[in-house]
């Protein structure tokens, strides 16, 4: 098993970070992500959490010698699922492949929350991933990870640097429109397809501070 780790920070308030999470994708820079879809969604109530779970496709160029060895194919789907916690201020998103689990499973966990030293304005965000490969023989094993690390690695900071173009694109958006950060405290975005009548009483509850993103 292989172990990748990263931490880095947005200059942008937790709400703002967490409400663009929901449309980091499509971006100019992770091209490699063709698809998001929402599975499932729900709300804790009592816990004030809200827990998304989504499918998401990626498809990106592999190595010859990796197809030759395990038939690997460059279309691949990964199952997140993610809560975003309104009284603690965090957005803990876990995620694991499901495409050619048995060869090479990635579980991926990362977590979004106020910056210690200036919680109003910066969050820090913090991003491990643990890699392990699958087969009889221990070198093939050990040349897989180091590619998958490598290749997350390189695919980890092109996922930062888009959702910065993201931020600051809806940053200027939300300016323009006269939304204010500190007038919002949750933000459900446009890509929610059905929401029933309870979750609307709900999002009610556990938004006092107003203004809800609808786009």
């Amino acid at each position: 098993m292989k172990l990748f780790t990263t931490d880095h920070y947005f200059n942008y308030p937790w709400e703002q970070v967490t409400a663009a999470n929901w449309q980091k994708y499509p971006n100019e820079l992770s091209t490699h992500v063709e698809s998001v879809d929402i599975i499932n969604r729900e709300i804790d109530v009592e816990r004030k959490v809200l827990r998304t779970e989504r499918l998401i496709g990626c498809k990106q160029s592999i190595p010859r010698w990796l197809v030759y060895l395990v038939g690997a194919l460059d279309q691949s789907y990964v199952r997140e699922v993610s809560e975003v916690d309104l009284v603690n201020k965090t957005l803990v998103m876990k995620s694991h492949n499901l495409t050619m689990n048995h060869l090479l499973l990635v579980n991926e966990t990362v977590v979004y929350k106020p910056d210690a030293d200036m919680p109003q304005s910066r969050t820090s965000f913090n991003q491990e991933a643990e890699i392990t490969a699958y087969a009889s023989i221990k070198k093939i094993c050990e040349k897989v990870e180091e590619w998958s690390v490598e290749r997350f690695g390189q695919n980890a900071k092109v996922g930062k640097l888009g959702f910065e173009s993201v931020l600051e694109t809806l940053n200027k958006k939300w300016e323009e429109s006269g939304v204010f950060v500190s007038d919002v405290s949750f933000s459900i975005i446009k890509d929610i397809n059905q929401v029933s009548d309870r979750t609307h009483s709900v999002l009610s509850e556990v938004s006092k501070l107003g203004n809800v993103f609808s786009k």
